[in-house]
């Protein structure tokens, strides 16, 4: 027998009223429904009449306080959100981020289950250890971690998590009335986990949810990053700039992946991909134009700062960049994106790389028609550089809506987007199968 028949993975990133920071003041819906369930719940909607594998909810447990004079303040808890759309919606998947550095394990594996009850077998969890250093001090007074220290807990909270979700063995809950018996005791296997982030003694208060696991994300790129998704993670978001990047980066994972003694082929890539589309170039370029022209130059060189791990209060976004300014910096990927255009452009001014870095560092930005967009999709797949794509609409509802109407018949029709679920969990989106405990 042949190889099953793989298709495209798409996930929609969906962010307030899209990705680009000036949305909300474009968009045609009214610029409070990012406070209603409703919108969300449409949006997950308009995915699911797409045959998209997810939708997924980015989060951070702390604000910059800046960003509340220019952004819609709407960071509503994602799995409380994503529960409410399980009710509307029959079979596309639901991936919330939650954070390993500003959260514990055993509650995170409870509530994360519950949505794969609630959903039939749709949760995910987008696992993240937070760049955002505002978010330590709602957790009390000790300082942000640096990334190394918060990989560390993060690889540990993740093993917490699976011996949480694996602890009932699969028909460890025999329920016979007869016997008057819920559970077989000696299928049930707490963690008793003594680490050195974590003590976790336990098990859930119910058998495995249907998926076995949630299904677990990655989003970064650094090296610690990588280490952690290729250990743990079904899915990978991250930002490529070109197909080389894609096929090195895939390849890396992969063998990282194998490295771990799993299944490399089991690994999804999935590039982000921010998007503009119109009927012609011309429109689309108008549109983004309206954005541009829409969006605060104020907030973007502070968010850019703070997004890079500086203060915006030491910057004078007038001045020429200072060269040795990113030194004591975290490495992060906005960080590597001013060094890199610092170098090429030692006369500019912060106010201006920021402006140059509103979409995705390092990753993708479209503008153009569906038929472009849809080229661009299958050229990377047909090089092996991605094994789908995470979707980041930079208006919405509007442009979830054309990417679904215009980009999946393109995709459909040259037989790389499936036409129906194949399944109902997320695991069957993705071609993945149910792990054993």
């Amino acid at each position: 027998m042949g190889a099953e028949r793989r298709y495209l993975n798409l996930n929609a990133y969906l962010r307030n009223s899209g990705y680009h920071e000036a949305a909300w003041r474009v968009s045609p819906a009214d610029p409070a429904s990012v406070l209603d369930p409703r919108h969300y719940i449409g949006l997950a909607q308009t995915a699911e009449r797409g045959v998209l594998d997810s939708i997924f909810l980015p989060d951070s447990p702390g604000v910059a306080e800046f960003r509340s004079e220019y952004l819609p303040g709407t960071g509503f808890d994602p799995l409380q959100l994503l529960s409410s759309v399980a009710a509307v919606t029959g079979q596309v998947g639901l991936i919330a981020t939650v954070s390993t550095t500003y959260s514990f394990p055993w509650d995170v594996a409870w509530r994360l289950a519950t949505l794969d009850f609630l959903s039939h077998g749709r949760a995910g969890w987008n696992i993240v250890t937070t760049v955002e250093p505002a978010a330590a001090g709602n957790f009390g007074d000790q300082p942000h971690p640096p990334a190394a220290d918060r990989y560390d807990r993060a690889g540990e909270y993740v093993e917490v998590v699976l011996k949480l979700w694996d602890a009932w063995e699969d028909g460890a809950a025999v329920m016979s009335r007869e016997a008057g018996q819920w559970a077989d005791p000696a299928r049930l296997h707490p963690p008793r986990h003594h680490g050195r982030h974590f003590d976790v003694a336990g098990y859930l208060p119910f058998p495995r949810s249907p998926q076995g696991r949630p299904f677990l994300t990655q989003a970064g790129s650094s090296p610690p990053g990588v280490a952690l998704a290729a250990r743990y993670a079904d899915a990978v978001f991250t930002p490529l700039a070109g197909i080389a990047a894609g096929v090195a980066f895939r390849q890396d994972l992969r063998a990282q992946a194998a490295g771990y003694g799993r299944d490399p082929g089991q690994v999804r890539v999935l590039p982000g991909l921010s998007f503009l589309i119109a009927g012609t170039d011309a429109e689309a370029a108008a549109l983004k134009d309206e954005l541009e022209a829409a969006a605060s130059s104020e907030f973007r060189w502070r968010n850019l700062a703070n997004l890079a791990g500086l203060d915006y209060a030491a910057i004078d976004p007038d001045a020429p960049f200072p060269p040795g300014l990113l030194a004591s910096a975290p490495k992060t990927s906005f960080g590597a994106a001013i060094y890199t255009m610092a170098a090429e452009e030692p006369a500019a001014t912060f106010r201006a790389i920021a402006r140059q870095l509103s979409a995705l560092p390092g990753g993708l930005d479209f503008t153009g028609t569906p038929e472009g967009l849809a080229q661009l999709i299958t050229g990377w797949w047909d090089a092996g550089a991605a094994d789908g794509f995470t979707i980041m609409p930079n208006v919405l509802p509007g442009q979830l809506a054309a990417f679904v109407d215009h980009v999946v018949p393109i995709l459909q029709k040259r037989g790389i987007a499936r036409t129906e679920y194949a399944g109902t969990t997320l695991r069957d989106h993705a071609g993945l199968p149910r792990p054993a405990a």
